[in-house]
């Protein structure tokens, strides 16, 4: 039998050895962006019959570390109507159910101000109540293009929203309430603001843009597109054509052009019924992976999964985007 100082030196060893611990994986946080919300009209009455115009996407949004949406109306009661095309509001009653599946929405867009300047007021008082955070619009100029900050798991990223799609009167000015207008030089110096004076690890300008139901993007959004990111943008998303309208890479950074329509009526069967879900898996350093989720609304406007349709997708190491279905 071995002496007993050897069984010690032997167990000595054992304990000696250097263990050495896997890496902690890099926090990771999951953004939802969802194209355009309308809930007047045919989603409105879908709505008052008590009908979850989100129900069927659930999972997907409330799987999200944060979910935003594009608000393309104006929640109120009050304000008189602008005269154009389309007036859409819609009656708060739907803050309750926005408030369910999204964490923000942006305001930027070419409806916030169909009522006048009293009635986004209105609504932005409905969301600050409901603890519902907004961006791309305010009471005033500055209020307008503040970035929405989202911190979550060690990761800061600002969001931006602008609008490029007329009424130009809807702008915000230093005394009245509006939206952010899509100004070359004030985007992007909103964009380095963001990472100076807000700390933004990551910088995401959501966009209201395009041609109406053209399915490619235009030389404005391409060029600019490009302008945002040199200029410090990480991920630029899009809305507003009611049609999807693409994907691309960019010094390696992800353009998605149209997320199309999400909740909203009065358009035929065809590419205006079908919009994206995106999903955004970001790092603390920018994407690393993304893939979309197809929505198609039926005559009410309400949005249901399309089983087997292809979308895009891709991850951070390659400019490849590949066309899947969804599991």
């Amino acid at each position: 039998m071995a002496p007993l100082h050897k069984y010690a030196l032997f167990l000595s060893a054992i304990i000696c050895i250097p263990l050495h611990a896997a890496e902690p994986a890099a926090a990771t946080v999951r953004l939802v962006f969802a194209g355009d919300i309308m809930l007047d009209d045919g989603p409105g009455r879908e709505v008052a019959k008590g009908v979850d115009p989100f129900a069927d996407f659930a999972k997907t949004l409330l799987d999200a570390d944060f979910t935003i949406g594009n608000l393309e109306c104006v929640i109120a009661t009050g304000g008189e109507r602008i005269e154009k095309p389309y007036n859409f509001r819609a009656d708060p009653r739907g803050i309750p159910l926005l408030l369910r599946y999204f964490d923000a929405v942006s305001v930027a867009n070419n409806h916030s101000g169909d009522f006048g300047p009293e009635a986004l007021t209105e609504q932005l008082d409905r969301l600050d109540r409901a603890k519902l955070k907004y961006f791309g619009g305010g009471r005033n100029l500055a209020e307008a293009h503040q970035p929405l900050v989202i911190e979550l798991g060690g990761i800061r990223i600002a969001v931006l929203g602008y609008n490029e799609f007329k009424p130009r009167s809807f702008e915000a000015g230093p005394m009245r309430a509006g939206v952010a207008w899509s100004v070359d030089e004030q985007v992007v110096a909103d964009i380095k603001l963001a990472r100076t004076k807000h700390r933004a690890d990551l910088v995401i300008p959501f966009m209201h843009w395009g041609f109406e139901e053209e399915p490619d993007p235009n030389d404005r959004q391409r060029e600019f597109s490009r302008k945002m990111i040199d200029a410090g943008a990480d991920v630029v998303v899009g809305g507003h054509p009611h049609i999807t309208q693409g994907a691309e890479y960019y010094k390696g950074h992800l353009i998605v052009y149209s997320l199309g329509n999400f909740v909203f009526d009065g358009f035929s069967e065809g590419p205006c019924r079908i919009g994206w879900l995106l999903r955004l898996t970001l790092g603390k350093s920018g994407l690393v992976e993304w893939d979309t989720r197809v929505a198609h609304a039926d005559e009410q406007g309400i949005p249901h999964p399309l089983r087997g349709a292809k979308s895009p997708r891709g991850r951070a190491g390659t400019d490849a985007i590949e066309m899947h279905a969804a599991d």
